[in-house]
């Protein structure tokens, strides 16, 4: 099968390639480093040996070294590095003496990345992430309501049987991954808590909540958080706070990593309204879209949510070197004056940002500013090497567009 090309650019030297299973890291690196020296340590044999002797990865990468012509550069992937962080201090020695030798390192657990010692590189390697797909790396293959179904893990979109690829990853993998970590010792209020979780998707986290709804205590919810944060299983958005005139909320936005994982890990049934759950899904892919174009991009842009104390709020304001722009989301067809009263009120705070709203209908529009856009469209323009404003088409418009 074709492997689907992807938007992340390596940086010049060495760097970690961190990012949940699934997400196409080991695949990526085999098409992108077809001669690499590739060390497996999901391999039992390989990490048993290398973590009694990690001196041994010098000899390995000598060895490759000598096969090449001088001078030439010696690439090395390190698959799955948090399995023995014993290698990390060989790999610093290996950047410090041999400038051919470039490491990329991938892993699913920050947590063990930092207790294995990876600040021993010393900035020596770049912190880079994969995301699942995005919209523009999929092209006509893209469908808006298939993706809010299933997500966007290549290892789902790759499977012969998506939904069942999927339930296995969310919860097979889930249960492995922290079983395996030895991050939780009760599995069963671990689940409960990751069920807990799905409500606070797209919302206000309120960890005193969660954890009364999971029946564990507050500080053992926190410990779960970070556990989901540190698996990259999941993230927090901040409230921006920059230059501001009004009370804010206090407390982050949520968010699955994968609108997918998401879906199959949120509980269903007659009091569960498809549209609350389908307006979720749509605003979590709108922000892993937003995470993914930050992260590649590579220019310091950082996403963050508004959110006064009066109510007023704006689901993403993205801020950068030269972006500033606040988008809000709305899982409807048509637009209702009362959805721009955020984006108003943000513009009123900040007259430097540019204003979008993301919808499921087919027109674009613009009304007092603000450019209303359909959100698959949005999602397929979406590009790390474009600024946001391509993938809006550019706003060119003024005053009300009605």
């Amino acid at each position: 099968m074709a492997t689907t090309p992807r938007l992340f650019r390596p940086p010049p030297g060495s760097y970690f390639l961190l990012g949940p299973r699934g997400t196409g890291k080991t695949t990526w690196l085999r098409a992108a480093l077809p001669d690499a020296l590739f060390v497996d340590l999901l391999d039992p044999e390989r990490r048993r040996t290398l973590a009694a002797r990690p001196e041994e990865l010098r000899d390995l990468v000598r060895g490759a070294a000598a096969g090449r012509p001088a001078g030439s550069r010696v690439e090395v992937v390190v698959d799955e590095v948090q399995r023995a962080p014993e290698l990390l201090p060989v790999v610093h020695g290996l950047i410090e003496s041999d400038r051919r030798a470039r490491f990329a390192l991938t892993g699913s657990s920050a947590r063990k990345l930092r207790r294995g010692g990876a600040d021993l590189l010393g900035g020596r390697a770049a912190d880079c992430r994969l995301h699942p797909f995005l919209a523009a790396e999929l092209g006509d293959d893209f469908d808006l309501d298939a993706t809010l179904d299933r997500g966007l893990l290549p290892l789902v979109r790759g499977s012969a049987d998506p939904e069942t690829a999927l339930r296995a990853f969310t919860s097979f993998y889930l249960e492995q991954e922290v079983r395996a970590e030895g991050l939780a010792r009760d599995l069963g209020a671990f689940s409960r808590f990751l069920e807990a979780m799905t409500f606070s998707h797209g919302a206000e986290l309120n960890l005193s909540a969660v954890a009364r709804e999971a029946a564990v205590g507050v500080r053992t919810t926190t410990g779960y958080l970070e556990v989901l944060e540190d698996l990259l299983l999941a993230f927090r958005l901040p409230v921006f706070r920059k230059r501001a005139k009004r009370r804010l909320a206090a407390h982050p936005k949520f968010f699955c990593f994968d609108c997918g994982v998401f879906r199959a890990l949120r509980p269903k049934g007659p009091l569960d309204r498809p549209e609350e759950i389908g307006g979720a899904a749509l605003e979590g892919l709108v922000a892993q879209h937003l995470r993914a174009f930050a992260d590649y991009r590579g220019r310091g842009d950082r996403l963050y949510t508004w959110r006064t104390r009066a109510g007023l709020e704006v689901d993403f304001v993205l801020y950068g070197p030269d972006e500033f722009w606040a988008i809000e989301v709305k899982n409807a067809a048509r637009i209702r004056p009362e959805d721009l009263r955020g984006l108003r009120a943000f513009g009123d705070e900040y007259p430097e940002a540019r204003r979008l709203l993301l919808y499921r209908g087919d027109d674009r529009r613009v009304t007092d500013d603000i450019l209303c856009l359909p959100a698959a469209d949005f999602l397929r323009n979406l590009h790390p090497t474009r600024a946001v404003e391509e993938a809006a088409g550019g706003i060119s418009s003024t005053g009300d567009g009605n």
